[in-house]
Protein backbone atom coordinates (compact mmCIF):
# COMPACT_ATOMS: atom_id res chain seq x y z
CA UNK A 1 0.00 0.00 0.00
CA UNK A 2 1.44 3.39 -1.00
CA UNK A 3 2.07 6.19 1.46
CA UNK A 4 0.02 8.46 -0.80
CA UNK A 5 -3.02 6.22 -0.34
CA UNK A 6 -2.55 6.32 3.42
CA UNK A 7 -2.29 10.12 3.29
CA UNK A 8 -5.50 10.52 1.31
CA UNK A 9 -7.41 8.04 3.48
CA UNK A 10 -6.18 9.57 6.74
CA UNK A 11 -8.97 11.16 8.74
CA UNK A 12 -6.61 14.05 9.50
CA UNK A 13 -6.32 14.97 5.82
CA UNK A 14 -7.71 18.56 5.69
CA UNK A 15 -10.73 17.80 3.53
CA UNK A 16 -13.49 18.59 6.03
CA UNK A 17 -14.61 15.01 6.62
CA UNK A 18 -14.61 15.48 10.39
CA UNK A 19 -17.59 17.83 10.06
CA UNK A 20 -19.84 15.13 8.54
CA UNK A 21 -21.37 12.07 10.18
CA UNK A 22 -22.67 10.38 7.03
CA UNK A 23 -26.21 10.41 8.35
CA UNK A 24 -25.33 8.96 11.73
CA UNK A 25 -26.32 12.01 13.77
CA UNK A 26 -29.87 11.83 12.43
CA UNK A 27 -29.96 8.07 12.98
CA UNK A 28 -28.81 8.44 16.58
CA UNK A 29 -31.36 11.16 17.30
CA UNK A 30 -34.12 9.01 15.79
CA UNK A 31 -33.10 6.14 18.08
CA UNK A 32 -32.07 3.89 15.20
CA UNK A 33 -28.44 3.66 16.34
CA UNK A 34 -27.94 3.25 20.08
CA UNK A 35 -25.03 0.86 20.58
CA UNK A 36 -22.21 -1.02 18.86
CA UNK A 37 -24.52 -3.60 17.32
CA UNK A 38 -26.67 -0.87 15.79
CA UNK A 39 -23.56 0.91 14.56
CA UNK A 40 -22.30 -2.28 12.95
CA UNK A 41 -25.55 -2.65 11.03
CA UNK A 42 -25.51 1.02 10.05
CA UNK A 43 -21.95 0.84 8.72
CA UNK A 44 -22.63 -2.33 6.76
CA UNK A 45 -25.76 -0.85 5.24
CA UNK A 46 -23.99 2.39 4.36
CA UNK A 47 -21.09 0.53 2.75
CA UNK A 48 -23.46 -1.62 0.68
CA UNK A 49 -25.30 1.44 -0.67
CA UNK A 50 -23.57 4.81 -0.50
CA UNK A 51 -20.18 3.11 -0.27
CA UNK A 52 -20.68 1.10 -3.45
CA UNK A 53 -21.78 4.20 -5.37
CA UNK A 54 -18.99 6.40 -4.00
CA UNK A 55 -16.35 3.79 -4.80
CA UNK A 56 -17.56 3.38 -8.37
CA UNK A 57 -17.64 7.11 -9.06
CA UNK A 58 -14.23 7.66 -7.47
CA UNK A 59 -12.78 4.87 -9.62
CA UNK A 60 -14.40 6.26 -12.77
CA UNK A 61 -13.12 9.78 -12.13
CA UNK A 62 -9.65 8.50 -11.30
CA UNK A 63 -9.65 6.48 -14.52
CA UNK A 64 -10.23 9.56 -16.65
CA UNK A 65 -14.02 9.64 -16.81
CA UNK A 66 -15.61 12.94 -17.86
CA UNK A 67 -16.32 14.82 -14.64
CA UNK A 68 -19.35 16.64 -16.07
CA UNK A 69 -20.98 13.36 -17.07
CA UNK A 70 -20.14 11.82 -13.70
CA UNK A 71 -21.58 14.85 -11.91
CA UNK A 72 -24.87 14.47 -13.74
CA UNK A 73 -24.97 10.74 -13.07
CA UNK A 74 -24.30 11.24 -9.37
CA UNK A 75 -26.89 14.00 -9.13
CA UNK A 76 -29.43 11.54 -10.51
CA UNK A 77 -28.46 9.07 -7.78
CA UNK A 78 -28.73 11.65 -4.98
CA UNK A 79 -32.39 12.70 -4.67
CA UNK A 80 -31.86 14.56 -1.40
CA UNK A 81 -30.84 18.22 -1.90
CA UNK A 82 -29.27 18.16 1.56
CA UNK A 83 -27.05 15.23 0.60
CA UNK A 84 -26.09 16.90 -2.67
CA UNK A 85 -25.05 20.02 -0.77
CA UNK A 86 -23.07 17.97 1.76
CA UNK A 87 -21.33 16.00 -0.98
CA UNK A 88 -20.31 19.13 -2.85
CA UNK A 89 -19.16 20.84 0.35
CA UNK A 90 -16.84 17.91 1.04
CA UNK A 91 -15.79 17.89 -2.60
CA UNK A 92 -14.81 21.57 -2.46
CA UNK A 93 -12.72 21.01 0.65
CA UNK A 94 -11.04 17.98 -0.90
CA UNK A 95 -10.24 19.80 -4.14
CA UNK A 96 -8.76 22.68 -2.17
CA UNK A 97 -6.48 20.31 -0.27
CA UNK A 98 -5.66 18.42 -3.46
CA UNK A 99 -4.59 21.56 -5.29
CA UNK A 100 -2.21 22.38 -2.48
CA UNK A 101 -0.48 18.99 -2.69
CA UNK A 102 -0.73 18.01 -6.35
CA UNK A 103 -1.52 19.35 -9.84
CA UNK A 104 -5.12 18.55 -10.66
CA UNK A 105 -6.41 17.81 -14.14
CA UNK A 106 -9.58 19.88 -13.75
CA UNK A 107 -10.23 23.55 -13.10
CA UNK A 108 -13.58 22.77 -11.48
CA UNK A 109 -14.02 24.29 -8.04
CA UNK A 110 -17.04 22.26 -7.02
CA UNK A 111 -17.60 18.55 -7.55
CA UNK A 112 -19.41 15.81 -5.68
CA UNK A 113 -17.08 14.28 -3.11
CA UNK A 114 -16.60 10.89 -4.85
CA UNK A 115 -15.82 12.59 -8.17
CA UNK A 116 -13.44 15.03 -6.47
CA UNK A 117 -11.80 12.08 -4.72
CA UNK A 118 -11.17 10.38 -8.05
CA UNK A 119 -9.70 13.55 -9.53
CA UNK A 120 -7.40 14.06 -6.56
CA UNK A 121 -6.42 10.38 -6.47
CA UNK A 122 -5.42 10.51 -10.13
CA UNK A 123 -3.33 13.63 -9.52
CA UNK A 124 -1.65 11.83 -6.61
CA UNK A 125 -0.73 8.90 -8.86
CA UNK A 126 -3.18 6.39 -7.40
CA UNK A 127 -5.02 3.74 -9.39
CA UNK A 128 -8.81 3.61 -9.83
CA UNK A 129 -8.95 0.68 -7.41
CA UNK A 130 -7.03 2.67 -4.79
CA UNK A 131 -9.40 5.61 -5.30
CA UNK A 132 -12.34 3.25 -4.87
CA UNK A 133 -10.83 1.78 -1.71
CA UNK A 134 -10.34 5.25 -0.25
CA UNK A 135 -13.98 6.07 -0.99
CA UNK A 136 -15.30 2.82 0.48
CA UNK A 137 -13.15 3.20 3.58
CA UNK A 138 -14.31 6.77 4.07
CA UNK A 139 -17.98 5.81 4.02
CA UNK A 140 -17.53 3.77 7.18
CA UNK A 141 -14.77 5.61 9.06
CA UNK A 142 -16.59 8.95 9.05
CA UNK A 143 -19.72 7.63 10.76
CA UNK A 144 -17.62 5.41 13.05
CA UNK A 145 -15.65 8.40 14.32
CA UNK A 146 -18.87 10.37 14.72
CA UNK A 147 -20.35 7.55 16.77
CA UNK A 148 -17.63 7.91 19.39
CA UNK A 149 -18.60 11.55 19.84
CA UNK A 150 -22.36 11.13 19.58
CA UNK A 151 -22.80 7.98 21.68
CA UNK A 152 -19.68 7.97 23.82
CA UNK A 153 -18.75 4.53 22.49
CA UNK A 154 -15.46 2.86 23.32
CA UNK A 155 -13.10 4.01 20.53
CA UNK A 156 -11.26 0.68 20.59
CA UNK A 157 -14.44 -1.32 20.12
CA UNK A 158 -15.63 1.12 17.47
CA UNK A 159 -12.46 0.76 15.45
CA UNK A 160 -12.67 -3.00 15.84
CA UNK A 161 -15.94 -2.74 13.91
CA UNK A 162 -14.15 -0.87 11.15
CA UNK A 163 -11.37 -3.46 11.10
CA UNK A 164 -13.92 -6.22 10.60
CA UNK A 165 -15.18 -4.37 7.53
CA UNK A 166 -11.76 -4.36 5.86
CA UNK A 167 -12.49 -7.33 3.60
CA UNK A 168 -15.84 -5.82 2.63
CA UNK A 169 -14.18 -2.52 1.72
CA UNK A 170 -11.63 -4.39 -0.36
CA UNK A 171 -14.38 -6.28 -2.18
CA UNK A 172 -16.34 -3.10 -2.90
CA UNK A 173 -13.20 -1.44 -4.28
CA UNK A 174 -12.33 -4.43 -6.45
CA UNK A 175 -15.80 -4.46 -8.02
CA UNK A 176 -15.82 -0.69 -8.50
CA UNK A 177 -12.58 -0.77 -10.44
CA UNK A 178 -13.69 -3.50 -12.84
CA UNK A 179 -17.40 -2.89 -13.51
CA UNK A 180 -18.25 -0.61 -16.44
CA UNK A 181 -21.83 0.23 -15.41
CA UNK A 182 -22.14 2.78 -12.62
CA UNK A 183 -24.25 1.36 -9.75
CA UNK A 184 -27.35 3.02 -8.39
CA UNK A 185 -27.64 1.46 -4.93
CA UNK A 186 -30.08 3.54 -2.91
CA UNK A 187 -30.69 4.15 0.78
CA UNK A 188 -34.00 6.05 0.92
CA UNK A 189 -33.96 6.37 4.69
CA UNK A 190 -30.63 8.21 4.54
CA UNK A 191 -32.21 10.65 2.07
CA UNK A 192 -35.23 11.21 4.31
CA UNK A 193 -33.12 11.65 7.45
CA UNK A 194 -30.76 14.05 5.65
CA UNK A 195 -33.63 16.36 4.78
CA UNK A 196 -34.85 16.35 8.38
CA UNK A 197 -31.32 16.86 9.72
CA UNK A 198 -30.80 19.90 7.49
CA UNK A 199 -33.68 21.70 9.26
CA UNK A 200 -32.22 21.38 12.76
CA UNK A 201 -31.16 24.62 14.38
CA UNK A 202 -28.66 22.84 16.63
CA UNK A 203 -26.54 19.98 15.36
CA UNK A 204 -23.03 18.70 15.91
CA UNK A 205 -22.36 17.70 12.29
CA UNK A 206 -23.10 19.30 8.94
CA UNK A 207 -24.62 16.07 7.66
Amino acid sequence: MSTTLLLLADGRFPAGGHAHSGGLEAAVTAGRVRDLDDLDAFLRGRLATAGVVAAAFAAAACGGGDVHTLEGELDARTPSPALRRASRAQGRALLRAGRTLWTLSTVERELHHPVALGVVAAAAGLTPREAALTAAYGTVTGPASAAVRLLGLDPYATHALVARLAADCDAVAARAATVDDLPACSAPLLDVMAEAHATWEVRLFAS
